[in-house]
């Protein structure tokens, strides 16, 4: 068998073992998708009202702030599934089966990507999932086309590959279960400091640059774009870039970690 089948063969057995573990114990990921679903909510009902007054220059109504909303809630979805991921891989570091899968002839990148592809995987289902419940209290996104569709379901992929790869890392370097947790909140946290939920100038001025220069906000804007209309300039490449630069250094971090622990 060649190294890309055994590859291939391997990294399916390690992906149908994560998706197993994530079917028999939902309570977790169930726990970390409620968590964007009642901001959702929140936002929508308690504040939106107030909040629509900062976006369309003071005359939106509820219904343009969920639709301002729903791009960053769906990025603060992947965030939120992907400290499942850091807490699973912890789980299997600490507990000694990472140990004897190194005794075991199968493909030591396997590990990684079974993981990693069904981290995606779960963020995938989560996305749909939140944009049901927005798209029941009245999202609506009439004016994106086909192809906008499909670039802006790419964009969610890609960005949640880069967040799987550093929670990957992340959960590596964690002695316990409690800290991969811990150490993976700001992947839920960046995006509450971005434009998720109002746009950045209307934000106070020394705060405008902190929610303008990280990753979470271009892609958030990139995603407006596609799907509302809105101009993306700049945004488009900074939202591939950072993803592709999240994902490259996840990837060589978890690497580096893997081939080195001693456990």
């Amino acid at each position: 068998m060649s190294t890309l089948s055994l590859a291939v063969r391997d990294s399916s057995t390690m992906l149908r073992r994560n998706l197993l573990h994530a079917r028999r114990y939902p309570s977790l990921t169930l726990n970390l998708l409620l968590t964007p679903v009642m901001l959702l909510l929140l936002f929508v009902y308690l504040f939106g009202d107030v909040l629509s007054t900062g976006i369309g220059g003071g005359d939106a109504d509820r219904s343009d702030y969920v639709a301002f909303l729903v791009p960053g809630l769906l990025l603060m979805t992947i965030g939120s599934t992907t400290i499942g991921t850091a807490v699973s891989i912890s789980n299997d570091m600490t507990e000694g089966i990472i140990a004897r899968f190194r005794t075991m002839a199968i493909h030591r990148g396997s590990i990684l990507i079974g993981h990693v592809v069904g981290s995606v995987l779960q963020a995938v289902l989560s996305v749909v999932f939140v944009g049901v419940v927005a798209f029941a209290i009245g999202f609506r996104s009439t004016d994106a086309t086909v192809l906008e569709w499909l670039a802006a379901f790419g964009l969610l992929v890609l960005f949640a590959t880069a967040l799987t790869w550093i929670a990957v890392g992340m959960g590596m370097v964690s002695p316990n279960a409690e800290a991969a947790s811990n150490n993976a909140l700001p992947l839920i946290f960046l995006p509450l400091i971005s434009s998720t939920f109002v746009p950045i100038d209307a934000m106070p001025g020394w705060f405008q640059p902190v929610a303008e220069y990280q990753p979470f906000t271009p892609v958030i804007e990139s995603l407006r774009g596609l799907l509302l209309g809105s101009e993306i300039g700049h945004n488009g490449w900074l939202a591939i870039a950072w993803s592709l630069a999240l994902t490259l250094l996840g990837y060589l971090w978890s690497k580096s970690v893997f081939n080195r622990d001693p456990r």
